[in-house]
């Protein structure tokens, strides 16, 4: 087996494309899973708290400022999802932030982790709802194929178009770059109509010809994929977007990016020797 600084990339390279999500879950069955962050992401609680211009948020209010209920007295919600969530420590968050938080991986080993992390969090007293008075969101953990129409065990079985905020980490620079298209264009579906999609962009400048996963990304790649739904991106030696002479026309499903900027704080992984931040968060909208 490959020493550890390559063995994702040495692990991958091997394998056909179809087989990456048995290979991640295997990875998952031998307790490797450096990907891991022993916590939620710091950019994306700070974006939430700081930018609530940009963010739906969790519960709507009446002119009081009390959260609105249904017919049955239950709080009413939005939704969030957290694709590849691995341990779901940003599940977690999210649902103590007031969101109905669904974690999906095709990993099911993943996904017992992460609800041993779940129940070690509420023995802990860690996620704890922000607000006094009413409870976290509900936390719902399901395995399946981010691409499938359906996921094992969702809501109604049925995904498209259903959540209010999406939060990609380390998932898109997980994929190959042949399936970056098909990962927009499910990103765009899965959006409800007024919703956002954070995105954590790592590992930012990375060239795509030092392999991956985690393979590189830059805030042109991300504005290609989105503002163009399904369709091919070429891609210049350093891994950002080909310049393109021929202009290209409005996509119906474009995503919008309304935000971009430097997190004030990240993971470790996402920063420069001297501490200084690398990544990059944007927002999307439709």
């Amino acid at each position: 087996m490959a020493s550890s600084p390559n063995r994702l990339r040495d692990t991958f390279a091997s394998r056909p494309v179809a087989a990456h999500g048995d290979t991640w879950d295997s990875l998952y069955a031998e307790s490797f899973h450096p990907w891991d962050r022993a916590g939620p992401s710091l950019a994306l609680a700070d974006l939430i708290a700081q930018r609530t211009d940009l963010i739906p948020p969790a519960l709507e209010r009446d002119p009081r400022g009390l959260p609105l209920r249904d017919a049955a007295g239950a709080v009413i919600r939005r939704s969030a999802l957290v694709p590849g969530c691995g341990l779901g420590h940003d599940v977690l968050l999210l649902s103590s932030l007031g969101y109905d938080a669904v974690g999906l991986d095709y990993s099911q080993r993943a996904l017992g982790l992460a609800r041993d992390n779940q129940r070690a969090a509420l023995e802990e007293g860690r996620y704890k709802s922000v607000e006094d008075g009413v409870d976290s969101g509900r936390v719902t953990w399901v395995s399946g194929d981010f691409f499938a129409d359906r996921w094992e065990g969702g809501p109604g079985g049925e995904a498209a178009g259903r959540f209010d905020l999406i939060y990609d980490y380390t998932f898109l620079c997980a994929l190959h770059p042949s399936e970056r298209p098909r990962w927009a264009r499910r990103m765009a579906r899965l959006l409800a109509p007024g919703g956002r999609l954070i995105c954590l962009e790592f590992p930012s400048g990375k060239p795509l010809s030092e392999q991956g996963p985690p393979w590189g990304v830059w805030p042109e790649v991300y504005e290609a994929l989105l503002a163009h739904p399904g369709e091919p991106v070429e891609y210049a030696d350093d891994g950002n977007v080909r310049e393109s002479e021929t202009p290209r026309q409005p996509h119906p499903d474009a995503l919008h990016r309304v935000c971009l900027v430097k997190p004030p704080r990240t993971h470790k992984a996402g920063t420069n020797e001297d501490g200084s931040v690398r990544d990059f968060i944007s927002v999307w909208s439709r």
